[in-house]
């Protein structure tokens, strides 16, 4: 990569937009020319990339063609709206919303499973970043779908607030501080309290009584593992945890396949560190673990004693940085090395 390229970021002042600017200066992203950018309300603030300030500009003000590669993160209607004006105007965009995943010419892509998925790019400009949970999950699961087949997923998420972003990060924080302090909560962000409760609900309910979010792991989850009749079953549900999402997936293979067999597949599989030791405190969790750190972290394999093909694991993941700023990064980093 020793040509550069000009870079916008759209969300720059959010925790993804934050994280996505420190990621490309760890892994020496070639930047030319950064440009912040954000909505009307946020224009204005400043950034820091590489010890220079930059000043955020307002995306409706904005030339996408001074942009060879846009990374979004401002909200699904931010991205209606701008990834096709981008997309036009010659910035590949690679989009961290929901708004693209499931459009048949959207590449929808998570780079240790699907890399080849990226050509599909250039039919629109824009290459799709998967769910949070949906990353973690499929990091954790290619090299063993590749190995021996999965015919059904069982997965039960514990999801940290910071995928929610800064407001319910800000919220469980003043939450928690309120009731140590014996006062009243006020008004919340969410339907009920999240401080020391858990929430069965993330984004809104569909018709088939599972939230958005749990149907957004089964759609996309068929769509980069190019499975559409795969059986997934998921439960989604918001935990007092600030950042690192946790799942307890529970799969059927096509083959049968040891813990000891699934362990030294995962070793060996780019993305993945595990954690799994038979002693106490050898898993992996969201805090100690995950936070602030880039690999899916994979524990507690073991054979489901309830199903002959049945195999069990425990795996956490930053949402912040693999569930949504390095996987955006990481696609970045493939598209100027084979396609730019």
């Amino acid at each position: 990569m020793s040509q550069e390229y000009s870079v916008a970021i759209l969300g720059a002042t959010g925790l993804v937009g934050e994280s996505m600017l420190a990621i490309l200066e760890e892994r020496q992203f070639p930047v030319s020319e950064l440009f912040p950018l954000a909505s009307e309300r946020s224009a204005g603030s400043k950034v820091t990339f590489r010890n220079r300030e930059y000043t955020v500009e307002d995306v409706s003000d904005f030339d996408f063609s001074r942009a060879q590669v846009g990374l979004f993160s401002a909200g699904a209607g931010v991205s209606e709206i701008y990834a096709p004006k981008a997309g036009d105007a010659g910035c590949v965009v690679i989009d961290n919303t929901s708004r693209f995943r499931l459009e048949d010419d959207v590449p929808l892509v998570v780079p240790e499973v699907n890399p080849e998925a990226i050509t599909g790019f250039r039919s629109r400009n824009i290459i799709a970043n998967p769910n949070c949970s949906t990353i973690q999950m499929v990091v954790a699961l290619g090299p063993i779908h590749s190995a021996v087949g999965i015919e059904r997923i069982n997965v039960a998420t514990y999801q940290a607030v910071s995928g929610a972003g800064r407001g319910l990060v800000e919220d469980l924080a003043r939450q928690t501080s309120l009731l140590l302090s014996g006062k009243p909560l006020g008004e919340m962000t969410t339907p009920k309290q999240i401080a020391f409760n858990l929430l069965p609900q993330i984004d809104v309910w569909e018709k088939n009584r599972y939230s958005r979010e749990e149907m957004k792991m089964v759609w996309e989850t068929r769509k980069i593992l190019d499975e559409p009749g795969m059986m997934i079953n998921p439960t989604a549900v918001r935990v007092p945890v600030f950042f690192g999402h946790s799942e307890a997936i529970h799969l059927e293979t096509r083959e049968k396949i040891s813990a000891e067999g699934a362990a030294a597949i995962l070793r060996d599989a780019p993305g993945i560190t595990v954690l799994d030791h038979m002693e106490s405190g050898g898993y992996p969790t969201p805090v100690t673990d995950a936070a602030g750190n880039d690999p899916v972290f994979v524990g507690r394999i073991r054979e489901d004693i309830s199903h002959p093909r049945g195999l069990d694991m425990w795996v956490v993941a930053d949402n912040v940085r693999k569930g949504a700023a390095l996987n955006s990064v990481q696609i970045a980093e493939l598209l100027v090395k084979s396609y730019l």
